[in-house]
């Protein structure tokens, strides 16, 4: 036998027996493939067929001529955010609002135009308010007989066909690979260490390389599979569209996977028990993942949210999967990305190394 052969027969025989350990353990299946996949699939039937947002329920008391008198190309426009419904009394419309009924009661007195609406939910009463800010404006354009100076165009930077299912898969997709190379890691180093294959490897003509580079190529290529299943799930059930820069994402897969991998081993090193290291992992992952937009968008959180969120490695997995899959944004994108998952990979693997023990 070659040395290339036999330098490379332990690092294969431990890579084989590390994927056949993730094949078979059905819990490890479960928490990086089968969970994860479970929320694209919800998400992706909520989202299906929503292109357009919905409407604001309005109750009108009386007579409101800034509605009822609008021209009707105005009349089209305002239709399209707004659903009004002719009420009689006004108590039972305002116990309506305050029970989450409906979105706002508009009344009218002369020329005052009441508008009655619920804080609850900001993201209404902002709607709401500035749709009858340009009721208002219209009617008085109206009134006056004079045409506005200025007009206002729109234009979407998106292509019209992208959906929120492009904005989900991303993140899913970067919250599994985060999930599979950070339990995958700490399971099976305590695993080891406890059973005593850890030292045994520590005595065997295995170098320490072979064991480290046999649990990134099992964890490289769960990752792969894993953007194979949810961009093949997204494409096939829920019409995701992909740019044509998509396939930067095997970079990002791989330096995202190590990223983790670092973060697993950390935890891995510093438990004393498999479940205490499946535990420091998720404590880790999961509130990374709320903070990372893996689920919903952080436009409007706080300041100070969206600045811990910006320090955090699985923010720009999945900002650098979301670029380069959705908004075509070419190899420049990766740039930020990879270096802050790298200096983490570099950072983590010091200190997890740095306590690592070979022993229980």
């Amino acid at each position: 036998m070659s040395r290339g052969t036999a330098a490379r027969s332990p690092l294969g025989a431990l890579t084989g027996a590390m994927f056949k350990g993730f094949v078979r353990d059905r819990m490890t299946l479960f928490w990086a493939v089968a969970f994860p996949l479970m929320f694209l699939v919800l998400f992706g039937g909520v989202f299906t067929g929503q292109d357009e947002a919905p409407k604001v329920d309005v109750v009108q008391v009386g007579a409101v001529p800034v509605l009822d008198d609008l021209p009707a190309a105005a009349r089209d426009s305002i239709g399209e955010g707004l659903d009004v419904e002719k009420r009689p009394g006004l108590d039972a419309a305002l116990d309506s609002l305050r029970e989450g009924d409906v979105d706002a009661v508009v009344t009218q007195d002369g020329d005052d135009v009441t508008l009655h609406f619920s804080q609850a939910d900001q993201v209404k009463a902002a709607q709401v308010r500035g749709l009858f800010q340009a009721v208002v404006q219209i009617a008085d354009q109206a009134a006056s007989g004079q045409a506005p100076r200025f007009t206002l165009s729109t234009e979407q930077v998106e292509d019209d066909s992208l959906e929120q299912i492009q904005y989900v898969t991303p993140s899913l997709l970067g919250w599994a690979v985060a999930m599979s190379a950070t339990f995958g890691a700490a399971a099976n180093l305590v695993a080891w260490r406890v059973s005593g294959l850890l030292r045994r490897l520590r005595l065997a003509p295995i170098r320490t390389s072979s064991v480290v580079l046999a649990r990134v190529g099992v964890s490289v290529v769960i990752a792969g599979v894993q953007a194979a299943i949810f961009i093949g799930l997204g494409v096939g059930a829920f019409g995701l569209k992909l740019t044509g820069w998509w396939p930067l994402i095997v970079p990002l897969l791989l330096f995202g996977t190590l990223s983790f991998l670092s973060i697993g081993m950390l935890a891995g090193a510093v438990s004393r028990t498999e479940e205490g290291a499946v535990g420091l992992a998720n404590f880790v992952v999961l509130p990374m993942a709320f903070l990372s937009g893996s689920f919903f968008p952080l436009d409007g959180a706080p300041t100070w949210l969206r600045a811990v969120s910006s320090c955090l490695p699985l923010k720009h997995l999945n900002d650098g999967m979301l670029d380069v899959m959705v908004r075509g944004q070419g190899p420049s994108a990766l740039l930020v990305p990879i270096a802050v998952l790298l200096a983490f990979t570099v950072v983590l693997s010091a200190v997890a190394a740095r306590v690592f023990r070979w022993e229980a």
